[in-house]
């Protein structure tokens, strides 16, 4: 993997590339030619735990908005929405997770990645894109601000 920060979950660690952006749902973006590729981020993975089960309720060649309900969900710790972290065209839905999403517990931020999506505004796909993205600097001391509540939550639903 190439360069990344890491933040600590208690006694678990999460990884963040810094060759690609983050979305505050806890998704990746990565640059591919037109397109963003996105994916759940080693935070998201490590909450969830060892997901199984995802539905998509969108097909290629939708136009999204941001924070649109496109899927969801299903894992060992939780059942979720899945929203999309950006506008644009939806251009393509992992193939490799339509049968077996378990490729997201196994590689991320490899063959794990969920969609693809051509921003709507073209001048997105410059260096610092979409403003809804974060630079996995600024996804870390976001996951700082909120590790408080996260905490709590996860405990409640524990207790």
């Amino acid at each position: 993997m190439s360069d990344s920060l890491v933040f600590r979950m208690g006694e678990f660690e999460a990884a963040f590339p810094t060759d690609r952006q983050y979305a505050r749902n806890h998704m990746w973006a990565r640059r591919q030619d037109s397109a963003y590729r996105f994916g759940f981020s080693a935070y998201a993975v490590r909450l969830l735990q060892d997901v199984y089960f995802l539905d998509w309720i969108v097909e290629p060649g939708l136009d999204l908005q941001p924070r649109q309900e496109i899927g969801s969900i299903e894992s060992k710790k939780a059942e979720a929405s899945l929203y999309a972290p950006i506008a644009g065209r939806l251009s393509i839905l992992n193939p490799e997770l339509l049968d077996d999403p378990s490729a997201i517990n196994v590689d991320t931020y490899g063959i794990g990645w969920l969609f693809e999506i051509q921003p709507s505004i073209p001048n997105t796909l410059e260096e610092d894109d979409p403003s809804d993205l974060m630079s996995a600097q600024e996804y870390v001391a976001f996951l700082d601000e909120v590790w408080v509540a996260t905490q709590r939550t996860i405990k409640g639903q524990l207790g």
